[in-house]
């Protein structure tokens, strides 16, 4: 199964809030609880959500009639998700609706329900998830995911870059803004909140950003993309506990340069995240060298784990 770009970070944390950090004096040991570990479940399920909603947006708004017009599968960040079996996409003006129907989708998951995205908020041209100006709302219609009700509140995707950019000096930018709530099969309810930019860091390599607009008929080459996100998010776990998540320097995933027996890891950056009444957890991805290593510190006690 390909990984879209934040749920990375959220296995890490998942991960990482499971251990038990210590210091060779006992006073300065760190536990965890179940309910620190759960919120970040929680924490990661959400991010696994609506990044994958993310990606499926993408990939609707470039193609030009339905699935049937979709390019290489290494044209997609991580991958195409909906391959031609699993849903079927209309056009109706600038709403793109993908209607799924119970089988496995290229990712691996099961979804039902609709995923509708109205692009009319876009500015005139603006069609693709790529073209500066596109903005589209995303709402769903009893989409559940792997068992996961999904109901969206608000959740908006726009495309920041400057129109009339040029790509060998500036970078292609997104900011992404989700309201959502997750009904898990097992009971209780995720609400979750995020604000995030994302760039795409080789913007100026004409091997990957192929141009925008109707002239442009090739998608971004996510599978050579290095891409970049800054941000934060918030929520409630089905249990009740509040969390949040910081980035505090960039997130940096490389998917050109670091594939590690299929996995893309985050390779640089920073983030903390916070459980309620808890010490915050700084994470560290590294300093961008290719490899799976990365450190969490708890109460100024720092320790190295693998992701």
């Amino acid at each position: 199964m390909k990984k879209n770009k934040w749920a990375l970070a959220a296995l890490a944390v998942a991960a990482v809030i499971g251990l038990t950090v210590s210091s060779c004096k006992k006073s300065s040991t760190t536990t965890t609880t179940n309910e620190e570990t759960s919120t970040a479940t929680d924490n990661n399920t959400a991010e696994h959500i609506v990044s994958d909603m993310t990606a499926i947006a993408a990939q609707s708004s470039d193609g030009t009639s339905g699935l049937a017009s979709y390019r290489s599968t290494s044209d997609y960040e991580g991958g195409a998700i909906c391959g031609l079996s699993c849903a079927t996409v209309t056009r109706s003006g600038q709403i793109i609706t993908i209607t799924f129907n119970g089988s496995a989708c290229l990712d691996g998951k099961t979804r039902t329900g609709s995923i509708i995205i109205n692009y009319s908020g876009s500015a005139p041209g603006a069609v693709h998830y790529r073209d500066p100006g596109f903005s589209c709302t995303v709402t769903t219609s009893n989409y559940v995911v792997n068992g996961f009700q999904v109901n969206v509140v608000n959740k908006t995707i726009t495309n920041t870059t400057p129109t009339g950019f040029n790509p060998a000096v500036t970078n292609e930018t997104w900011s992404i803004a989700a309201d959502v709530n997750i009904v898990r099969p097992s009971g209780g309810t995720i609400n979750w909140n995020c604000n995030r930019t994302k760039t795409l860091l080789n913007t100026s390599d004409t091997s990957i950003y192929h141009g925008s607009g109707t002239g442009s008929m090739r998608p971004i080459t996510w599978s050579k993309a290095r891409v970049g996100l800054t941000g934060s998010a918030n929520g409630t776990s089905a249990n009740g506990n509040t969390f949040s998540a910081s980035v505090v320097s960039q997130l940096i995933r490389d998917f050109g340069q670091c594939n590690i027996s299929g996995f893309v890891p985050l390779i640089q950056g920073t983030l903390d995240f916070t459980p309620a009444g808890h010490p915050t957890r700084v994470i560290d991805y590294g300093n961008g060298t290719c490899d799976l290593d990365a450190t969490i510190t708890v109460n100024g006690v720092t320790t190295h784990f693998t992701l």
